[in-house]
């Protein structure tokens, strides 16, 4: 029994070993996830550990599982609420912006690395998503609660973009291997193939995802109170989501579409559907998410050889810092401007930009498919994520509260004085006679309500937090009942600064 044991005994003290790690680390910033992934490569084959391990095929079957695992536990705690109020925003961040730093990326890449440029667009497309994971892990452990629009909209981004990434990295390999059809122009034909397998592969992609995610999830929401009334505890109500899930994986898969966008959709209306049955398996649900990243984070350290990176370190560390501070910003100005985000939210999204294990499995497919220099896409994939979990992982609360994105405790006086202003106002009253009062400079229709009169300026669907400057004062969104303002706050600090 030597070759279970053994094994076994080796895999568990890893885990062991790093999860403690991971709970110190967590105090000094640290990223649970990039503690996995070092643990990973030090019992590798450049590290204390010496394992040899370089099954790509197993690497790429665990970490798509791990990932689906992922995505269907972040549908689950996805309310329709925050579904709505970030749905169009992050929407364009998961396509035009994944897009977008795939570009500015694959620049970098090209003068950099002296890639070609449709292998440079390979790499852009590998490291183009952010990871949910491990921005939502570090935002708890930091005790950082977002407003709802920043939260919601980095969540579903999170959550959704994934299947762009896919998208644009099968695509590109097509490019890159030269994939074409036969006819009398060789490039001519080469040219008409990969765009025309482009656009069958998209509306592939996203319609079979969306089709099969929500209609398996309509599915399982009817039969999931039935199971639940039958006495079923937590623990087989989520071993039943997550095997229903890995099926829709699978089986969206098969059909050529998006099994990442297919799970995450399944997960979320599952879970606003039949939310009573869902919440007993929650907690048993986030043991399996953690054990999947636990897990991915481990086998993806062990493949890495880091004596192999040496040639590409410098100019992979320049293509990290241009996709961080570069390409991610650029592509979040872009996509945010039309919704009238404040500066100070943009640059916070911009920068919660986590790289996470996506970029990592995505690279697998250039090693399985054979592409020229698929190792240094590999290796530059793998640089990008550690550079984002020691940067950006490291800094995520200390940005939220720089910034003034996050929200104050409600048991913390000064913190909601700071926040929501020092007075609070009856959202019913006139605005005029706020103004008189307070000798403010009256607006145009200053009969209208406070709550009315805000709701205008702001131009956007408001959350807690929002602010408008009128004059010397700060009105600011205190509480909401819907997309009603309840409750508003007045601040007559003169140093203040209205963030709209």
């Amino acid at each position: 029994m030597d070759f279970v044991n053994l094994p076994l005994l080796l895999v568990s003290a890893l885990v062991f070993i790093s999860v403690l790690a991971g709970l110190f680390s967590v105090r000094i910033g640290f990223s649970f996830l990039l503690v996995f992934l070092l643990a990973g490569i030090l019992a590798g084959e450049d590290g204390p550990g010496g394992l040899r391990f370089n099954d790509l095929t197993l690497s790429f079957w665990v970490g798509n599982v791990a990932l689906a695992i992922i995505l269907l536990d972040g549908g689950l705690r996805t309310a329709i609420s925050t579904f709505r109020t970030g749905l169009r925003p992050a929407a364009l961040l998961a396509t035009l912006g994944v897009l977008v730093t795939a570009v500015l990326t694959a620049l970098a890449a090209m003068v950099l690395l002296g890639l070609p440029w449709h292998t440079a667009l390979l790499l852009g497309a590998i490291v183009g998503s952010t990871d949910a994971a491990a921005v939502f892990a570090l935002l708890t452990r930091a005790g950082v609660t977002l407003n709802e629009r920043v939260a919601a909209t980095l969540e579903i981004e999170s959550g959704v973009n994934d299947p762009m990434a896919v998208y644009l990295t099968l695509g590109f390999i097509m490019l890159a291997t030269g994939a074409a059809m036969p006819q009398p122009d060789p490039v001519q034909a080469g040219a008409n193939a990969a765009l025309w397998m482009l656009g069958k592969a998209f509306v592939q992609q996203f319609g079979w995802g969306a089709l099969v995610g929500l209609g398996s999830g309509w599915a399982l929401a009817y039969l999931l109170p039935h199971v639940a009334r039958r006495d079923a505890g937590g623990g087989i109500l989520a071993l039943l989501l997550c095997a229903a899930g890995l099926g829709v994986f699978a089986s969206t898969g098969l059909l050529g579409g998006s099994g990442f966008l297919a799970v995450y959709l399944f997960g979320l209306v599952v879970a606003n559907r039949a939310s009573a049955a869902v919440a007993p398996a929650l907690a048993a649900m986030d043991g399996y998410a953690w054990l999947a990243q636990a897990g991915m984070f481990l086998l993806l350290g062990l493949l890495v050889t880091p004596s192999t990176m040496l040639p590409t370190l410098g100019p992979a560390l320049g293509v990290a810092l241009v996709l961080i501070f570069v390409a991610r910003p650029l592509a979040v100005w872009l996509c945010l401007w039309p919704w009238r985000f404040t500066r100070n939210e943009t640059w916070f999204i911009s920068w919660v930009g986590l790289r996470g294990a996506v970029p990592i499995v995505l690279a697998l497919f250039p090693l399985l498919a054979g592409v020229p220099r698929a190792i240094d896409l590999f290796n530059v994939a793998f640089v990008v994520v550690l550079i984002s979990l020691l940067l950006q992982g490291s800094t995520i609360g200390v940005m939220a509260r720089r910034l003034g994105v996050d929200m104050p405790d409600p048991a913390d006086e000064s913190q909601v004085r700071a926040v929501f202003g020092d007075f609070a106002l009856d959202p019913a009253i006139a605005v005029g006679s706020v103004c008189a009062f307070y000798g403010l400079p009256a607006p145009q229709q200053a009969q209208r309500t406070v709550a009315d009169w805000l709701a205008d300026e702001l131009g956007r669907p408001a959350v807690a937090g929002d602010r408008v400057r009128l004059g010397a004062a700060l009105f600011i969104v205190r509480k909401l009942s819907g997309r009603r303002i309840t409750a508003v706050g007045l601040s007559l600090e003169e140093s203040a600064e209205a963030d709209v």
